[in-house]
């Protein structure tokens, strides 16, 4: 008798003890599928120009036409994010150049490169390739290279572009990929000086001016050389960074029509031009 009663006593304080558990394991389990501030990375080589304008700068109306600024030239970029793209409808629309993302890091190459590259420059276009930088994986100049390697690269053939190292938010973990902002500019040498010793072209730079203050304590040592693709999406352009007294490049929104990212060229056509012939 005593061991059956000593039993039940177990039995009853197992019990006891895994239903007060059990909510509490339930109520961590919701409280972590609730939690606004869980994000999951995206994929590594999923990265695009200007995926995180909105989230960290905001979006305010788009320009309000092109009579309003002085003569500007329509275009686009674009990634793997836009699978296969329309281009002889683009280029019926009035956009007359592009930029296809070709790399990112010295790990990804865009799947969708050759429509993309191969048919902005069937319509017509001046079309160029660009590079998505991860500073916290290797080397501005290894990633240089990679990006000359895997398409990157210029010729003097009138409707090439030079590359552009797009430089913005990590969508992958902290903004500035864990660099001090002298750290962060010395990276940002290492790759434009090893494009230019690939190439014989300053490579552009796409950036915001909330980012590069933030990251690379607003530097103005780029301008000289280096022609700016500024990111606002708004109806004017703000300010920006140190050292740039003008744009060559404005991506203007990420909700255009055909593809969603459009950017002004600041100048006409023969502008266009005579940035691919250098």
């Amino acid at each position: 008798m005593r061991v059956h009663r000593s039993g039940t006593t177990l039995a009853g304080a197992a019990l006891a003890a895994l239903a007060l558990l059990l909510p509490l394991s339930l109520s961590g389990t919701a409280s972590a599928a609730q939690d606004p501030g869980a994000r999951q990375a995206p994929a590594r080589g999923s990265a695009y120009m200007g995926m995180g304008v909105i989230a960290h700068d905001g979006q305010g109306a788009k320009p309000g036409g092109v009579s309003a600024l002085a003569v500007q030239t329509e275009g686009v970029d674009v990634s793997s994010h836009n699978g296969n793209v329309a281009w002889q409808t683009l280029w019926n629309s009035g956009v007359k150049w592009a930029y296809v993302k070709a790399t990112e890091g010295t790990y990804y190459k865009n799947t969708y490169f050759t429509q993309q590259y191969n048919g902005s420059y069937n319509v017509g276009m001046i079309r160029g390739t660009y590079h998505f930088a991860t500073p916290d994986t290797t080397t501005g100049a290894a990633q240089a290279d990679y990006f000359v390697n895997n398409g990157g690269g210029w010729s003097k053939d009138g409707r090439t572009l030079p590359g552009a190292l797009d430089i913005e938010w990590n969508p992958y973990g902290a903004t500035c990929y864990g660099k001090t902002q002298s750290g962060m500019v010395a990276w940002i040498r290492d790759f434009v000086d090893r494009y230019k010793a690939r190439t014989g072209r300053d490579p552009v730079i796409y950036t915001a001016t909330s980012w590069w203050t933030q990251c690379t304590g607003n530097y103005g040592g780029f301008a000289g050389a280096n022609p700016l693709w500024i990111a606002r999406y708004a109806s004017e352009v703000g300010t920006l960074p140190a050292g740039w007294g003008y744009y060559t490049m404005w991506q203007y929104t990420s909700s255009g029509p055909t593809v969603g990212d459009h950017n002004h060229f600041n100048g006409d056509y023969s502008r266009v031009q005579a940035l691919a012939n250098g």
